[in-house]
């Protein structure tokens, strides 16, 4: 004799009729193999494994560069030198107000020509594709200050800046990096283009005509060109671009602390909570990669370029309105991010504001 049972599916909350049967002995038996189809995917591990290529890679930069420190003091030409920090300024540049703050959140809107120049400067950062990069940073974002954080500040920061970049993201964390959504940046032709060439773009112009500039044009040694225009900017733009994720931890306040903080670092680095304004706001273009707030050079190149046409709709937060979301919070007892999120929706800026050039 036959019959059904009713299993409640876990991820929808809907029901599935199993059948069923008696045997001869009056026991009843369920259809196993249904059964089995109705129970929830096993959880994803959340442990993550060491990287061993970059790690090997990571230790042969390092030690590398060392060299690289000797000769850039005793040993390279002037034309080197001046070389080394114009390559390493612009692809800096590339990171900042290229791959953070124009790709990843969106803070302003770019002209084709500074867009391909700004993916030609992040493709001299040696990084990997803007494409890869934002879904990263992304990622970050969305799940700042958690276990699932892969730069997780709370973990300090040689975690954040360093040891994390010797691990692969959990099964658990890439699952959620594939969640992101990227449809504004596959709508990008110049991001696309350079995530289909990146490989060719890399070594071009990370390592082809940079290494070759000093030999062919000026007579360099071989070793000032591989151990300071090669391996020595590598290091640099590398940490810089850690430094992205990881700046919270050197700039930033913790909650609870006073400002400034009782500590001598006063007199090397100022600490705000500018940096976790960031994580509430992060399309305001104002916001520095390291730290500071409407000031720096990444801030004052997109201003010249709005003067110039090349930068349109550059998003800002202006005092009222986080007042406004403040009031809101305090009355509502929603979260501040969402209420800045609604505040900076229904901003208006006045018709004199320097914004509206563009």
């Amino acid at each position: 004799m036959t019959s059904a049972k009713l299993i409640k599916n876990g991820t929808n909350g809907s029901y599935k009729a199993l059948p069923s049967y008696k045997n001869g002995n009056g026991t009843k038996m369920v259809d196993i193999s249904e059964a089995s189809s109705a129970k929830e995917e096993p959880t994803l591990s959340k442990s993550r494994e060491a990287n061993w290529p970059a790690v090997l890679f990571f230790i042969h930069i390092h030690l590398l560069s060392l060299y690289g420190i000797w000769l850039l003091f005793f040993e390279v030409k002037l034309l080197t030198f001046i070389l080394f920090i114009t390559l390493t300024s612009v692809a800096i540049l590339g990171m900042t107000t290229g791959a953070h703050r124009l790709w990843a959140h969106q803070a302003y809107q770019a002209s084709t020509g500074l867009r391909i120049t700004l993916m030609l400067f992040q493709t001299l950062a040696g990084v990997g594709p803007i494409y890869d990069w934002v879904q990263y940073h992304r990622l970050h974002h969305a799940h700042f200050a958690t276990d699932n954080d892969p730069f997780d500040y709370n973990r300090g920061f040689l975690y954040s800046h360093f040891v994390t970049r010797l691990r692969k993201l959990s099964p658990h964390q890439e699952k959620l990096k594939n969640s992101i959504d990227m449809s504004d940046i596959e709508k990008d032709t110049v991001v696309m283009v350079q995530k289909k060439l990146y490989w060719v773009l890399y070594g071009i112009l990370f390592a082809l005509l940079p290494l070759n500039a000093p030999l062919e044009y000026w007579d360099d040694s071989v070793l000032s060109s591989v151990f300071v225009i090669g391996f020595l900017r590598y290091l640099i733009v590398l940490h810089a671009s850690w430094l992205i994720d990881s700046a919270i931890c050197v700039w930033g306040l913790r909650p609870g602390e006073k400002s400034p903080p009782d500590s001598n670092t006063v007199f090397i680095i100022t600490k705000t909570f500018w940096p976790h304004y960031h994580y509430l706001v992060p399309y305001d273009y104002k916001s520095g990669e390291y730290g500071t707030y409407d000031c720096g050079c990444s801030s004052a190149f997109i201003r010249v370029w709005a003067a110039l046409g090349l930068a349109t709709n550059l998003r800002t937060v202006e005092t009222t309105t986080i007042q406004k979301a403040l009031a809101l919070a305090a009355k509502t007892n929603k979260d501040l991010k969402t209420c800045l999120d609604a505040a900076v929706k229904n901003q208006q800026l006045s018709e004199e504001h320097y914004l509206h050039r563009g």
